[in-house]
């Protein structure tokens, strides 16, 4: 019987670990299982002792022993490294391969893991791989080699690439496999829910949730709906008066007539007639044609005056009219246009202090308050958060075409969080947490580092006014760029409420803003 040359058994040894390895990348889903028997095969069949693989620690920016064969407990426990510090932390650094021909006289070789009197007395060499997956590097193979031996070095190099490439491998198909079960984990959920709670009433406009002051709410729009009765929306900002005003007008028998919204916050006062009222052509310079104004662009259907405290009161007095004549006369114009408008107001201000001041008219404030609907915080409707999580990632999702989902313990978090800025606010969180997604599943320590960069809670209120309370004059220079910046960072870029902070008027507030050129 011939024995077949050592260099040809070597060589069968070789592709015996190799097709080895190939079949344990399918034979589990763990990780660990298919590493550690790689590692074993290196080391029985090839001579290549005490493997390991050292990954990044999840919890700081070093890295550790994650997988090993021919290590004791403490020696994995002991392989803990930094990056650029020693051979180990020099190939995590650098990811390039290091060779080290005798550990002994290398002095970058600090045998960290395993002390030098557990390996043999003669020449140890140690070789590390960098795991590199799409240019990054997540760590290294390490493995000991004893220098005399027949095998040539260069055989024992290539062997370890291979091995180096199917274990980059192993783990980015344990990662790919840990976000679809993640997703898998947080749609079943879901589901369960959704079962559990039934489906929550979602209007076409976004009005999701089912506790009861949202309920209550919800049923107050549709006792009257039908009517033409004026209805005032009350509320902080961001808590969605503009979809309960359109939900209004849908609800009503003028759902197919305009629905015209006016934000009289963002109107300068010297154009507040002409932009609500229309004009004549030649009225004043620059009208070359005449133009109706949002009231008759709502003729038959609904108007919505958004943050009706901001109205100017010379303006108040010529709204109020307009309301009780149901006609309205254009600038430059010399003849009554009858008009048909459903009004729905909206603010989010106290009205009522507002007329105690002096800064809004009481007859106005009894012909707006004739059905006042109070909408809710979103720290009062705790419940409806995660359906409105849910609807709003679904419409983001679609937008910007991402297929992302929470873990269970990102939608605690987002459930926890008081939102000051409510409904609004919650959107910008959602959008920002989709964009800056890496994987199918975000986490809750992304949740934790947005809502950080949010503010720890709600800005603190203005102090509300007396009823003798005066506006100070205040010069065109009374706010600086920081002051202003400040202000607007706290309540979240709200600027009726930064300007209430600032002791401003919302028109106050834009002057300067132009003034210096903010945007």
């Amino acid at each position: 019987m011939t024995t077949a040359p050592p260099t040809e058994r070597l060589h069968d040894e070789e592709l015996l670990v190799l097709r080895e390895s190939a079949r344990l990348m399918g034979k589990s889903l763990d990780p660990g299982l298919a590493i550690r028997e790689m590692l074993h095969l290196a080391s029985e069949f090839l001579g290549l002792n005490r493997g390991r693989v050292v990954l990044r620690r999840p919890e700081d920016d070093r890295y550790a022993i994650r997988y090993a064969y021919g290590l004791t407990r403490a020696e994995i426990e002991r392989g803990v490294y930094r990056a650029g510090r020693g051979i180990t932390g020099r190939v995590l650094q650098s990811g390039e391969a290091a060779i080290v021909q005798d550990i002994d006289d290398d002095p970058d070789y600090l045998a960290q893991a395993v002390d030098r009197t557990r390996l043999p007395d003669e020449t140890v060499s140690f070789i590390a791989l960098p795991l590199v997956d799409d240019g990054r590097v997540r760590g290294l193979l390490g493995v000991h080699r004893i220098r005399g031996r027949s095998r040539a070095f260069a055989d024992d190099l290539r062997i370890l690439e291979i091995i180096a490439t199917l274990v980059t491998q192993i783990l980015k198909l344990n990662d790919r496999v840990a976000e679809q079960t993640a997703r898998l984990e947080n749609e079943n959920r879901e589901l369960k829910w959704a079962l559990e709670h039934g489906t929550p009433q979602q209007a076409t406009l976004g009005i999701v949730g089912e506790s009861p002051v949202l309920r209550h709410a919800l049923r107050q729009v549709e006792q009257v709906a039908g009517t033409d009765a004026t209805v005032l929306l009350l509320g902080e900002s961001g808590t969605g008066k503009e979809l309960f005003a359109r939900a209004l007008h849908l609800a009503s028998p003028r759902r197919d007539r305009p629905f015209v919204k006016v934000n009289c916050g963002a109107i300068p006062d010297n154009l507040f007639e002409s932009e609500l009222f229309g004009y004549e052509k030649g009225a004043f310079t620059g009208a070359s044609t005449a133009r109706p104004g949002y009231f008759e662009q709502a003729d038959g259907g609904t108007l919505f005056l958004d943050e009706i405290g901001e109205l100017p009161l010379s303006m108040q007095v010529k709204l109020l009219r307009v309301l009780q004549e149901k006609s309205l006369l254009r600038v430059g114009g010399r003849r009554e246009t009858a008009i048909d408008v459903r009004i729905v107001a909206a603010t989010n201000q106290d009205l009522q202090q507002q007329v105690a001041a002096g800064r809004f008219r009481l007859d106005l404030y009894y012909r707006l308050n004739i059905i006042p609907i109070r909408l809710p915080a979103l720290r009062e409707r705790r419940e409806d958060i995660r359906p409105l999580v849910r609807h709003q990632l679904s419409l983001i999702a679609q937008r910007y075409q991402r297929n992302v989902g929470f873990t269970a313990e990102a939608m605690d978090r987002l459930a926890d969080y008081p939102w000051p800025g409510n409904i609004r606010q919650l959107r910008n969180v959602l959008e920002r947490l989709v964009l800056l997604a890496e994987g199918a599943a975000i986490g809750a320590a992304e949740v934790e580092r947005v809502i950080h960069s949010e503010g720890a809670g709600a800005p603190p209120e203005p102090a509300p006014p007396t009823a003798s309370a005066v506006r100070p004059y205040l010069p065109a220079q009374s706010h600086d760029r920081a002051r202003i910046e400040q202000a607007l960072t706290q309540t979240h870029g709200n600027k009726s409420r930064a300007a209430q902070l600032l002791g401003l008027t919302l028109r106050q507030l834009d002057y300067r803003m132009k003034r210096l050129e903010m945007r």
